[in-house]
């Protein structure tokens, strides 16, 4: 069977088929998880203040459908669920108007508790005890994000909020019998004036009986090196619980676009569960392993998610480094993307057209290449970002653009000329909407035929393209994504580093119309400048 990705109905319900059969078929140790994309009831009036009564009931409306979702992740085998980001509030809230949300959630790592059991141990807590009892009644591991407070001393604590606590965005983690397992305050907050950063970062992990060890991180988190590409490169944790509420950016960010290159770039399981909010442009869950992914992505329809799938264990601890070395074939990025059979091929063109050091000329600056592609370079807004783009001419051709040191390459071949695609390059400080250092060479099809319209949001292409897209990078953490029409999501035949500062990646034969081929790099010594 084809390993490309196929696009089951208009939802965007989508699995990958690849190499993951053959791990589960071997024997190789695997757990059954679930991620339920949350049509969030929300509070009408954020900004106006609640007690806890109605913000109570409130609540209640959003957990009853997660009780409900439990108990048919559980009938399904599920053994961990994971709820979405802002999915039993809501969001929009002031610092003072969340006040009848907030719960205390103590420090599993100085108190031993469970909700469910334990009920009268702490006051105004009936949220957790719901999570609690869920996890008890279903035998489930439930990771959920709730908001929280922590009271502070500010003359023992100068960093205390003025009205003396912290207002914390926080997934909690229960077990199977209902003890808070885990918690985590999110670090990288997104317009979200309720709460408070922590005041340090912290790095949180739990253990689980039947899958090892998972990391812990929310939404805007997985942008930056702390506590993300911290917990993944530096503590090696490979499966990651990952609650978010996103809202879709095309061409480059959109959430199961981002979900899927963080997974396969870093060669992690990543279970991801956002929340369901057309009027906000936000949906899109899925279940990544490093080869593959079941997706949610429906900006049309009106109703919630349950994805249940079998995933490898990915914990060497738990696995043995024997199992490890036979399962993962890269460290860092992949090398080769595992597939069942050869790729289907758009045309019978030679591999050898595709050849790295076949006559290609690789710029490393923007001198270098501005004598061949100064009368055709363009710059539009992509991302709130100013790119410089070249647009491609022809069937198929080679060409090149630089910003500084950040080179892009493109070899590419496609199976018509009539839509209009350019090959981008920004190498900068990204300052709307977040700040961040952003290294990013870009192939995207272009809305309309005039350069504007390059960079604009879509999610169709009928063009399928075979290409190879190398760029100089200046930082190590480069993400590789593919998306084709209809959020159809891929990862490349191969990718990886060549020759000290190039990273490339390589796709021919896709089903689908091509949309956008990114090297997403994060610079992240560089986000302070």
């Amino acid at each position: 069977m084809s390993t490309l990705l196929m696009a089951l109905g208009l939802a965007g319900f989508v699995l990958c088929l690849s190499g993951l059969n053959h791990i589960l078929a071997a024997d190789h140790p695997s757990y059954v998880a679930a991620v339920y994309e949350h049509r969030v009831r929300l509070n009408p009036n954020p900004r106006v203040p609640l007690d806890r009564r109605p913000a109570l009931e409130h609540m209640k409306q959003n957990l009853r459908v997660f009780e409900e979702q439990a108990v048919l992740a559980a009938q399904q085998g599920a053994q961990i669920i994971v709820f979405p980001e802002d999915a039993i509030h809501g969001f929009n809230f002031t610092r003072a108007s969340i006040a009848g949300y907030l719960e205390t959630v103590p420090d599993p790592q100085e108190v031993t508790w469970s909700p469910c059991a334990d009920p009268h141990r702490f006051p105004d807590t009936e949220v957790l005890q719901s999570l609690s009892c869920m996890a008890h009644k279903n035998r489930l591991f439930v990771v959920a994000n709730m908001p929280s407070r922590q009271r502070c001393n500010r003359t023992a604590d100068p960093r205390c909020p003025a009205d003396g606590q912290y207002q914390f965005n926080t997934n909690v983690v229960f077990s199977d019998q209902g003890v808070i397992m885990a918690r985590y305050h999110k670090q990288n907050l997104y317009f979200e004036a309720a709460f408070d950063a922590p005041p340090e970062c912290g790095y949180v992990t739990f253990t689980t009986p039947f899958a090892g060890l998972f990391g812990v991180f929310t939404c805007f988190d997985i942008l930056f090196r702390d506590p993300a590409l911290t917990l993944v490169k530096d503590m090696g944790v490979r499966q990651i619980v990952y609650p978010t509420a996103w809202m879709n950016q095309l061409p480059l960010l959109a959430a199961v676009q981002f979900q899927r290159s963080f997974s396969h770039a870093t060669g992690v399981t990543l279970l991801a569960a956002n929340i369901r909010a057309a009027q906000y442009g936000i949906t899109g869950s899925g279940i990544f392993t490093p080869w593959d992914s079941l997706i949610h992505h429906d900006m049309k329809g009106d109703s919630g998610k349950l994805l249940v799938r079998r995933v490898p264990v990915l914990d060497p601890a738990f696995i043995g480094d024997a199992a490890w070395a036979t399962l993962m074939p890269f460290s860092g990025y992949p090398k080769e993307k595992l597939r069942s059979e050869e790729p289907e091929k758009m045309h019978v063109w030679p591999t050898s057209s595709f050849d790295p050091d076949d006559g290609v000329k690789y710029c490393q600056k923007d001198s270098e290449c501005a004598q061949e592609a100064t009368s055709t370079t363009f710059t539009s807004i992509m991302m709130y970002d100013n790119f410089t783009l070249v647009p491609l001419r022809g069937s198929k051709g080679n060409i090149s653009i630089c910003s500084g040191s950040v080179c892009c390459h493109l070899l590419f071949r496609r199976s018509d000329t009539h839509e209009f695609y350019a090959l981008g390059v920004f190498n900068g400080l990204h300052v709307v909407h977040g700040t961040y250092y952003l290294e990013v060479c870009a192939l995207v099809k272009c809305t309309g035929e005039h350069h504007s319209s390059c960079g604009e949001e879509t999610e169709h292409a009928r063009t399928l393209v075979d290409f190879r897209l190398t760029g100089t990078f200046t930082t190590r953490h480069v993400f590789p994504g593919i998306l084709g029409n209809g959020m159809t999501l891929d990862i490349p035949d191969h990718s990886g580093w060549e020759r000290g500062n190039r990273f490339y990646m390589s796709r021919t034969g896709m089903s689908a119309g091509l949309v956008t081929a990114v090297l997403y790099g994060r610079h992240y010594e560089k986000d302070n400048d």
